[in-house]
């Protein structure tokens, strides 16, 4: 089973690489649904494809948005640009670019985005006579559903399934509330999130008195959706046939990525986790709460109310592990405040776990100390660490 994994710039594209993704998908500058994500200039798409396929692993672009007819042939050129680079596969929402990329004989696969929304085995198939290689199926089926259309479609063509990131209140993302709030269109690669704000309501006829919407003292989201966390079902799927497990997250962090691909890496490499300590790894990213969506059947409310009312984490992301050395040294670019002295928890490339003492603060000729945070990008570290390995405070210790 593949792991495939989120990149939003190059950097990312790394991190999931070294953290054990066999896939990453990515978008450029156009024809993605992701356009606050970063996304990639077709000199970086061609690097980052090129770093992928030194190491063995694929790249898939994004071309999911909705066009207008006027955009198709920017939609052909970018296609044929990035096919001409070795892109092992686009990924498409609509019917029209579907159709678009097969008259142009690629060499690149098309798989079927979320987007599309596919609950059935009649239209997995469907999308195959029309020259797919891969479906996603929605986010909106349940492990029972995912086998009736594994049983039905008898590996006839590939699918792939999302295991883990935020969850959209509409269907599949085809979502109109940014649109109708902001002007921002989500199936342009716009959305503002607005599922994620905070709401009041007003009676009509008491204009201008705004009644507090909330469950508990923190207050309530309507539309926000704990995310997904399914670790647990990546045996199951397997067994029913799934060729690829996704992680969402373009627009998310380095340490988001390396957390989640090196957890879903370890499984799918025969580690047994248990509930609790799939968690625990997890909840070291921001996070809204984790539900199992979908998956395990009908919804409930918990799985929309979010389990807090901000995103949360159980560690601060303080820094990474650069790939080049100084003087020999392993060299940590600092992402956040740190201290001289203090331990911080290390994650490696292999998921291992361990810590890690800062330098002693270094002092000035008048006896004043240099706080890191405020005086160095780079620190050079005293011990040898992985290079993309990610520093985090689980709690402050030995702060000097």
């Amino acid at each position: 089973m593949e792991l495939l994994a989120p990149a939003g710039n190059l950097e990312k594209l790394k991190y999931a690489a070294a953290f054990g993704a066999d896939a990453v998908y990515f978008g450029t500058e156009f024809g993605s649904l992701r356009s606050f994500a970063g996304n990639f200039s077709l000199d970086d798409a061609e690097i980052g494809l090129n770093y992928l396929h030194e190491r063995g692993k694929k790249g898939y672009v994004t071309l999911n948005i909705y066009p207008f007819t006027h955009e198709y042939e920017k939609i052909r050129e970018t296609a044929r640009k990035l096919d001409g680079m070795g892109a092992d596969a686009f990924i498409v929402a609509d019917l029209g670019v579907l159709m678009e990329l097969k008259k142009m004989g690629l060499k690149a696969a098309i798989h079927i985005s979320t987007q599309a929304n596919t609950i059935s085995a009649q239209a997995v198939l469907a999308y195959k006579r029309l020259g797919a290689k891969r479906v996603n199926l929605a986010r909106e089926l349940s492990l029972e559903r995912i086998k009736e259309i594994q049983k039905e479609i008898r590996g006839e063509i590939c699918t792939e399934v999302f295991i883990h990131g935020a969850v959209c209140f509409s269907y599949s993302g085809r979502c109109a509330i940014s649109d109708y709030l902001t002007g921002f269109r989500a199936n342009r690669g716009e959305c503002k999130h607005p599922c994620r704000w905070k709401y009041s309501l007003m009676e009509e006829t008491r204009p201008g008195i705004y009644l507090p919407v909330f469950e508990d003292k923190r207050g309530l989201y309507l539309f926000n959706c704990r995310e997904l966390a399914l670790f647990e079902y990546v045996p199951a799927l397997k067994e029913a046939g799934i060729d690829s497990i996704k992680i969402e997250g373009r627009m998310k962090s380095i340490h988001y990525i390396a957390t989640t691909v090196s957890l879903y890496r370890q499984i799918l490499d025969g580690k047994s986790l248990t509930h609790q300590q799939g968690m625990t790894e997890l909840n070291r990213v921001p996070n809204r709460g984790y539900s199992e969506g979908f998956m395990k059947g009908d919804i409930g409310p918990g799985d929309y109310r979010p389990e807090h009312a901000e995103s949360i984490s159980g560690a601060l992301f303080t820094g990474n592990i650069i790939e080049e050395k100084i003087e020999g040294k392993s060299v940590l670019r600092v992402r956040n405040k740190i201290l001289a002295g203090e331990t911080l928890e290390v994650l490696s490339t292999d998921g291992s776990l361990s810590t890690t003492v800062l330098p002693a603060p270094l002092v000035t000729t008048d006896g004043h100390q240099v706080d890191f945070a405020n005086n160095s990008q780079f620190i050079l570290m005293d011990e040898e660490l992985r290079p993309f390995s990610i520093l985090r405070r689980v709690e402050i210790q030995g702060g000097k």
